[in-house]
């Protein structure tokens, strides 16, 4: 999922405290249902479900989390992907590909009763289908956290949002939301906290990342960001065979771009993906507005819709009427 920047961002990812989150954040909703849907499972991958059978993982994850986040002063607008491009036909193809052949890996590592090579294998086969996309918009709307429909990528969007000043940052864990030009990104911020990564359990906290120190740092224009990006891979582009990041930089810098593209990758013609990523179609018809939960509506639709324990649900909503300090929620909105 998007570029393989990190070798070259590393110097430019900032440790943030929650505190310094306040304001409005434009959230990648692909990519942070993506996140719970991978990480909220149970030991052997299976994810969280009701008694039919149905996916719950992204409804636990979007109340919980944007509780926290609204206690913290963060209002989530979340941001969804529209129609994807035909650039990333391919990539989308590859994509189903993988889930699907990681899905079999899965029931087989269950049934031998291998839960950590299930767990593994659960995680690669994650999805995100028309069913969570809808039932996460209708609990983002009982919850009166507002939603943008992106016209194609939902980082675009959200970087435009964030350029517009209409958000103070992007989330999102792909790096090409800052191709796209999104002048501030914080990442790990739908995952925050204690999580089992490759088999150990380690801290994720929220980092930034400000593209005009990356820019400024790695003496580039945001056009040859964007240039190292088709170098090394994007959503849009296979990339050229054995560049990575480090080096892709050093070919910009050495203003051998064209040259070494056309030794690397014959009869491409970068020019669709560079437009694509500084004008990537995007719309300024949202409304940006919260409101106050409806909470018969929310328990309704996971209690007696989903199976949800009304006990943890009431204990989140009641998070909702007071905050740190005895502030009620007209002081969020």
């Amino acid at each position: 999922m998007g570029v393989a920047l990190r070798d070259i961002i590393a110097d430019y990812k900032v440790p943030v405290t929650w505190e310094g989150l306040s304001g409005v954040a434009a959230v990648d909703a692909n990519n942070a249902l993506y996140q719970f849907l991978t990480i909220i499972r149970q030991p052997d991958g299976t994810p969280l479900m009701d008694h039919h059978g149905r996916v719950t993982s992204h409804l636990s994850g979007i109340l919980f989390r944007m509780v926290n986040f609204l206690e913290k002063g963060v209002k989530p607008v979340f941001v969804f992907d529209g129609k994807p491009p035909e650039l990333k036909e391919a990539t989308n193809a590859e994509r189903r590909k993988n889930r699907d052949e990681a899905g079999i890996k899965w029931k087989e590592a269950v049934e031998r009763g291998d839960d950590e090579e299930a767990y593994k294998q659960a995680r690669s086969s994650t999805r995100v289908d028309e069913t969570i996309l809808a039932t996460s918009k209708e609990l983002l709307g009982l919850m009166g956290i507002p939603y943008v429909q992106a016209p194609t990528e939902g980082e675009a969007q959200a970087a435009f949002m964030v350029q517009r000043g209409d958000a103070r940052y992007a989330v999102s864990q792909d790096y090409d939301t800052l191709l796209f030009g999104t002048p501030l990104l914080v990442r790990n911020l739908t995952v925050s906290g204690k999580r089992k990564i490759r088999g150990r359990v380690v801290t994720v906290n929220p980092e930034r990342v400000v593209l005009a120190d990356v820019l400024a740092g790695l003496k580039l224009t945001r056009e040859q960001l964007i240039e190292v990006g088709i170098l090394v891979g994007t959503d849009f582009n296979p990339g050229a065979d054995g560049v990575g990041a480090k080096t892709a930089l050093k070919i910009v810098q050495k203003g051998e771009f064209t040259t070494k593209l056309a030794e690397k990758c014959p009869g491409f013609d970068p020019a669709p993906v560079m437009d694509f990523f500084l004008r990537p179609p995007v719309t300024n018809e949202y409304s940006l507005t919260w409101g106050h939960p409806d909470a018969e509506g929310i328990k309704r639709l996971l209690c007696d819709g989903y199976d949800f324990a009304e006990e943890r649900v009431d204990a989140a909503l009641e998070r909702y009427t007071v905050k740190a300090g005895q502030k009620t929620l007209e002081s969020w909105f």
